[in-house]
């Protein structure tokens, strides 16, 4: 597979802002030309308008005064490059040097005042035509369009040069400007590729631009996270370690107490035994399991659910158990009160299994165990309450957290039930408190949607 080697960034800057300095430079040159030539025509234009007018006074007072023809002399180098003529009833009787003896336009009839540009012999020239103080003088002052082409190259010589000479040092300046303003990426990367593979340590942002302030955040919240699941790993092994040792080794003292006895009824009830311990051990994975996914998931997907039907279907997996203690389990709500929420609904389902779970566990047989759905404000009241032996304050407090179990619980568990139900009231914004049932006289806990 090809790869595609990735573009300077530096490079690009450049590029683009020397391009743009240049095309802008263009279009300010080009936009410079045209008005300077038009303004350059309107000058020089009305210089020969001026002119033809000196001569039309001139001419106003010799007429009559003398009919022959006069060349004006050259006094000036540039002369050649304008020419007049004065014709007075169709003669020529004054004239510039390089002026032509016959006339440069049509003096009959076909006359026409004013600007034209006409072709004499190889040159160009723009020519103003006017009548005299009489109908039959003719004037023609004209001026070739080179001479207009030079003055604007001139203007443009002493204006473009040294902006010219002056790009390649504006071209040297914008490079040192970017280079010196990508430095803290330099340094940045530079960084980066000095920090070892397990450095999670936050990037100092102290001294940092403006500009890479957010990237710098965005890599140190990425750091903050990766941080977080790499310990939610640690302590998921840890955990799992430590937890399942128990269950291994009651496996193994089981199976060879079922390996060594003689005895069918001893050897069954050590099968039995290995059986449990089986329980236990696969309830504990699974306990470990959901409480991991729960850690390192960074959002969950939500439907709308209706909360009766959950509890319905949580407390219909555990009724066999509660029978089998000769408990009296309950559900009361209201089918009237609109119960749809918007949640997870998987998620839901181990909250309830757990709690629920827990006040069998641990309650008493015969024991009473209660569950009510309520509203209250406009919002949905779960109460899970049971009339077994409660707990005291310490113990409340320390609900939670990871392998607790309260010393005078009897029944075996991972300690993880709590845990677990914590962080799912943490990703659905539930609010949940445990004190004592005011009904039953156990544990109540009220669980707020």
């Amino acid at each position: 597979m090809k790869t595609t080697k990735p573009g300077s960034l530096q490079s690009q800057l450049i590029t683009l802002v020397l391009g743009t300095v240049v095309a802008i430079f263009i279009l300010i040159a080009s936009l410079t030309w045209l008005d300077a030539s038009h303004e350059i025509d309107e000058i020089l234009d009305s210089h020969l308008t001026q002119a033809a007018s000196l001569l039309v006074v001139q001419e106003a007072n010799e007429v009559g005064e003398n009919e022959q023809q006069i060349d004006a002399p050259i006094l000036h180098r540039y002369a050649q490059k304008t020419l007049f003529q004065v014709f007075h009833e169709g003669k020529l009787s004054l004239r510039s040097a390089n002026a032509p003896i016959t006339p440069i336009q049509a003096i009959d009839q076909h006359f026409t005042a004013g600007f034209s540009t006409i072709q004499i012999g190889q040159d160009s020239w723009r020519v103003f035509a006017t009548d005299g103080a009489e109908n039959d003088i003719k004037v023609f002052v004209a001026e070739k369009l080179e001479t207009r082409a030079s003055i604007l190259q001139a203007v443009f010589r002493s204006m473009l040069v040294p902006l010219g000479l002056a790009l390649p040092a504006l071209g040297i300046a914008i490079w040192w400007a970017i280079r010196r303003g990508m430095r803290p990426l330099r340094v940045l990367s530079h960084s980066l590729q000095q920090r070892k593979a397990g450095s999670l340590e936050p990037l100092a942002t102290e001294f940092c631009n403006i500009e890479i302030l957010p990237m710098l955040k965005a890599l140190n919240d990425l750091f903050q996270r990766t941080n977080d699941l790499h310990k939610a790993e640690q302590r998921f092994t840890a955990d799992a370690a430590h937890e399942l040792r128990t269950p291994i080794a009651a496996l193994r003292t089981q199976a060879q107490v079922a390996m060594a006895e003689t005895d069918p009824v001893l050897q069954t009830r050590a099968l039995q035994n290995t059986l449990a311990a089986c329980d236990r051990a696969s309830r504990l994975v699974d306990q470990l399991l959901t409480l991991a996914k729960l850690e390192n998931q960074a959002q969950v997907e939500m439907h709308a659910c209706h909360l009766s039907q959950l509890i319905k279907q949580c407390m219909t997996d555990l009724a066999p158990r509660a029978i089998h203690k000769q408990q009296q389990l309950g559900f009361d709500y209201d089918e009237a009160v609109s119960d749809e929420i918007i949640a997870n609904e998987v998620l839901l389902l181990v909250l309830f299994r757990n709690l629920i779970d827990n006040a069998i566990r641990y309650s008493p047989p015969l024991a009473i165990i209660n569950i009510s759905l309520s509203i209250n404000h406009d919002k949905l009241i779960v109460v899970i309450e049971d009339s077994g032996k409660g707990l005291d304050e310490a113990a409340i407090q320390q609900l939670g957290e990871r392998f607790f179990r309260s010393s005078e619980q009897q029944e075996s568990g991972s300690g993880l039930g709590w845990s677990i139900v914590r962080l799912i009231a943490q990703v659905h914004q539930l609010t949940i408190q445990v004190k004592p049932s005011e009904n039953l006289g156990g544990l109540a806990i009220h669980i707020h949607f």
